[in-house]
């Protein structure tokens, strides 16, 4: 959605993601150890039933240790110190973090986030409309898809963001918060969004922000620059699993039903309540390998949907004091060869 902003404080300048860099020594799996720790996040996809399988293992032959982690901005924080060497994180901290220099190359589209992602105004909070959040407390994971989003959206709604107290959470604090009364709303996704949704409004998703504002969101998996490098038949090899488990979901949708293994592995690995699953997968679009490949993500350079959806977050996030620099051209972080790979 997101991951799940995933999920924070705002990004304290652009030299949290640098410091981090800096301050750790890069420990990059080499290729000889055929060993790669992969950060996740909480987002409820088709993949954690692989994840789950050890479905990458058998293809690789890899070691694979998975790390959870609360947000996208821990995932490039991650990567930028060398702790883990792939990771999952949505666009928004993918932008910041090619914006602020970290080595990282975008591989794969995890989720197309559309409707996985919403405001949800909590009852009783007197909220009903995007100008009722004025004075209120927004809680979001900062940095995140869903922080960017829920700024586009007031900006839409003609609402000043300075005057909406938006707190840094990750999706676990805002359950909490959630349950307490400390907030008025919150923008996050599920498995925390279908909680939200019983007690709460959904005022609006992803989906729409991104149709009325051109502005659209999607998680991704990113790697450090130089293990891809040095481990292109492992990255291979990721993919074509990642390819096969969302187009297993895409053609038997009516099989992944709350009893089934699939659906028990998504919910064990996300957090997530099984019952909940399957409406939470159909919020979500997964493009094809074919999809991936061409222009319409990671394909085309410049002119991709991937580098030119990075290009407009991270403009936006610069106006938002976010980041500091903007790149001319964010296709340098995007990497399509092993879609194209499978795709063939």
């Amino acid at each position: 959605m997101k991951h799940t902003i995933h999920r924070r404080t705002l990004i304290a300048g652009a030299a949290a993601f640098m410091l981090a860099a800096v301050v750790f020594a890069p420990v990059h799996a080499k290729a000889e150890t055929r060993e790669v720790v992969i950060g996740y996040q909480d987002m409820v996809v088709p993949w954690r039933y692989a994840q789950a399988s050890g479905a990458v293992e058998k293809a690789t032959g890899y070691k694979v240790t998975y790390r959870k982690l609360g947000s996208g901005a821990d995932v490039i924080r991650a990567l930028a110190s060398g702790s883990i060497q792939v990771g999952e994180a949505g666009s928004s901290p993918i932008a910041a973090g090619l914006s602020q220099g970290v080595d990282l190359s975008l591989f794969w589209i995890l989720d197309n986030i559309n409707d996985a992602e919403a405001l949800v105004a909590r009852n009783g909070s007197g909220v009903s409309k995007l100008a009722d959040l004025k004075g209120k407390t927004l809680g979001v994971p900062y940095v995140s898809t869903s922080h960017f989003h829920a700024l586009v959206a007031l900006q839409q709604a003609g609402v000043d963001p300075s005057t909406v107290r938006i707190v840094n959470l990750r999706p676990p604090e805002v359950a909490a918060a959630w349950e307490r009364g400390n907030i008025d709303a919150t923008y996050i996704w599920d498995p925390v969004l279908a909680k939200a949704k019983q007690s709460g409004r959904v005022l609006i998703t992803s989906g729409e922000v991104a149709k009325e504002s051109g502005k659209a969101t999607f998680d991704g998996f990113v790697a450090a620059r130089k293990f891809a490098q040095d481990n292109p038949a492992f990255l291979n090899g990721l993919v074509k699993v990642l390819a096969d488990t969302d187009a297993q979901y895409r053609d038997h949708k009516a099989d992944w039903t709350a009893a089934s293994k699939q659906v028990q592995a998504v919910a064990q690995e996300s957090g997530a309540n099984a019952a909940d699953v399957p409406a939470s997968l159909a919020l979500y679009a997964f493009p094809s390998a074919g999809e991936q490949a061409s222009p319409t993500w990671l394909g085309g350079g410049q002119q991709s949907g991937a580098a030119k959806s990075l290009a407009a977050t991270a403009q936006f996030l610069k106006q938002q004091g976010t980041i500091q620099n903007v790149l001319a051209d964010y296709s340098t972080g995007v990497d399509p060869r092993f879609a194209q790979q499978a795709a063939k």
